[in-house]
């Protein structure tokens, strides 16, 4: 299950979403979504976990709780949704 993890603190690394993630169950992946253009993070990631039941549990644990100084949103990531182009762009 692919899970949602908003308001991050900006310091907040990969490595932090594992350790918050791995007493609920293995972890494949974390992923702190970065800006291209600064390098710096945009405060959200994912989580991703390939049991059901751990996931779930992580999210009912985890979900407005606080890490790193910040209350923390974490829920089931939703799939993305197409964009329409924007100006000129082709």
């Amino acid at each position: 299950m692919n899970i949602f993890v908003a308001k991050l603190d900006f310091d907040t690394q990969n490595e932090d979403l594992i350790n918050a993630f791995t007493p609920y169950g293995e972890v494949a992946s974390a992923n702190v979504i970065m800006d291209k253009s600064t390098g710096r993070s945009k405060g959200f990631g994912f989580v991703e976990m390939q049991n059901e039941e751990e996931a779930q549990r992580a999210i009912e644990a985890l979900n407005d709780t606080e890490l790193q100084g910040r209350t923390i949103v974490v829920k089931k990531a939703e799939p993305r949704k197409e964009r329409k182009p924007r100006g000129d762009r082709w």
